[in-house]
């Protein structure tokens, strides 16, 4: 059984930015829908604005160390039960060393979108309905990462935000990358026979007076997949698909959110890691199963948390937020769907996509589920960086794009992007919306900068969006930036805004 202290809602901080977002629909449970609102056809975006917001500044931390100013905890209700943290995008935490890289966005862009079409390949691998696909796919991965070096988590990483917890009694302070398709909680551990390199010390479990095994009868070891005995100790695996992998003994430990305290978390204690994660000492899953952090806290948060990625590029902080108290009154509210063979992952049911306040004529069936096979449907992901539609979905979107974008000079494809302009010289575009229409009338309208996105410092941009080549969609972090967004897995609902950061 979980148990936790007093304080059962655990927040983090929100930076609020002037990004516009049109949304409609409540939760059933909250307040009546305001009166319908009017849907702009297009909008103006600001050139040198957005290749400004978007250009990293390079870190004020330096060098991993001087942590506690930069992580500030604070009450907020008049209960004090509400504590906050930081939630920082990937660019926030690169050393010194390795900053200088960061200056050149278009070597910074190729390798998020390397990293990127890994996480999807593997997503669409994984989720393809065809389960003998899939362990043949997680079969393949698993042989190439047993036989490979170690790759630098520094140089080379998935995992674009990251949240710093505490672990174990006393608390060592280490970042953890947020993974909504992810359904287990993991730490470098000592004795490491094989880790790639992280920010922070990595954790001794024989340093924290909370830290111990699982055995292989328990019922926490039950619920993994893959697992093993060794010496009457439960013993995981995990693999992702760009590579990455984790393996070690599974522990129940104590994690520390500011002044919240949750006791008796089962973790992963990996001694074998391949990295791909930047400077984070492992992976907070935040998917809908048993061993997700969400999953574990079960009745303390009812399935219900809530977050905000920051705009890349930026200095400021976005959020995360577990428990009821998170579920805001005023955002859009879009029916969870659930996939009986993935329940880890959240499925929307969106219907359709609209350019410049017109409907795509795409059949809605294209972005059904497929309840027989599993095959199908939309994905929230906040691994996957670019969102991802069907070729027939895609196509159309992106040709009623092009017919209301022929004001704007074309430039050639860049990396996985066919569809982008030059836009050198120009202070101010006109470009229509793009607006997401999900079943019982719910519209979506993104901000500009959500799916026409610089790619360089000279002005070219490109439209945020690619096949999936399948049936599959995924709605990436790019599109979800700057919205805040709300899962209640409970009363299945997940909900948009209807703030901003």
């Amino acid at each position: 059984m979980l148990v936790a202290s007093a304080t059962m809602v655990l927040s983090l901080a929100l930076t609020v930015l002037p990004l516009v977002v049109v949304l409609y629909l409540h939760h059933p449970a909250a307040a009546a829908a305001p009166a319908t609102r009017s849907y702009p056809d297009f909008q103006h975006m600001n050139v040198k604005e957005t290749i400004a917001g978007t250009r990293v500044l390079l870190p004020k931390i330096s060098e991993y160390r001087d942590f506690n100013k930069h992580q500030h905890t604070e009450n907020i209700g008049s209960d004090g039960r509400n504590y906050k943290l930081n939630l920082f995008h990937r660019d926030m935490i690169v050393p010194s060393r390795h900053r200088q890289g960061l200056r050149d966005r278009h070597l910074r862009l190729l390798e998020r979108l390397r990293r990127d079409s890994a996480r999807a390949s593997s997503l669409i691998h994984q989720l393809s309905g065809n389960k003998s696909s899939s362990a043949t796919t997680a079969a393949r991965y698993q042989a190439e990462d047993i036989g490979s070096d170690v790759v630098s988590g520094l140089d080379q990483g998935s995992g674009e935000y990251f949240v710093r917890i505490g672990l174990g009694s006393p608390p060592r302070s280490q970042y953890m990358v947020i993974d909504t398709g992810s359904d287990i909680v993991w730490v470098q551990c000592q004795p490491c026979r094989q880790c790639y390199r992280q920010s922070d010390p990595v954790f001794d479990p024989s340093d924290s007076a909370s830290f111990y095994g699982v055995s292989c009868g328990s019922s926490v070891c039950d619920r993994v997949d893959n697992a093993a005995c060794t010496s009457g100790r439960c013993h995981y695996e995990v693999s992702y698909g760009d590579g990455s992998y984790t393996k070690g003994t599974l522990a129940m430990e104590t994690l520390t959110f500011g002044q919240a305290v949750v006791r008796n978390v089962a973790i992963g204690c990996g001694h074998m890691n391949r990295g791909m994660f930047i400077g984070a000492a492992g992976l907070l899953g935040l998917g809908g199963g048993s061993l997700s952090f969400v999953g574990q806290l079960g009745g303390q948060t009812g399935g219900a948390f809530s977050y905000c990625l920051v705009s890349r590029g930026t200095d400021s902080s976005g959020s995360l937020e577990f428990g009821r108290g998170a579920m805001p009154v005023g955002a859009a509210w879009v029916p969870l769907v659930r996939n009986p063979r993935y329940p880890s992952f959240y499925y929307i049911n969106l219907i359709g996509l609209g350019v410049g306040g017109i409907k795509v004529a795409v059949p809605e069936a294209v972005f059904r589920l497929d309840e027989v096979s599993g095959g199908g449907g939309v994905v929230m992901d906040t691994g996957t960086a670019v969102s991802r539609f069907p070729g027939q979905a895609y196509d159309a979107f992106r040709d009623a794009f092009l017919a209301q974008t022929t004001n704007l000079p074309r430039a050639g494809p860049v990396s996985i992007f066919d569809t982008c302009y030059n836009l050198f010289g120009f202070i101010t575009v006109r470009v229509p919306t793009v607006s997401f229409y999900f079943s019982g009338g719910q519209i979506l309208t993104l901000p500009a900068r959500n799916f026409l996105i610089p790619v360089d410092d000279e002005g070219t941009f490109c439209l945020a969006f690619t096949p999936s080549g399948t049936e599959l969609s995924i709605i990436g972090n790019i599109q979800q930036e700057g919205i805040q967004i709300s899962v209640d897995g409970g009363n299945g609902f997940i909900g948009f805004g209807p703030s901003v950061c």
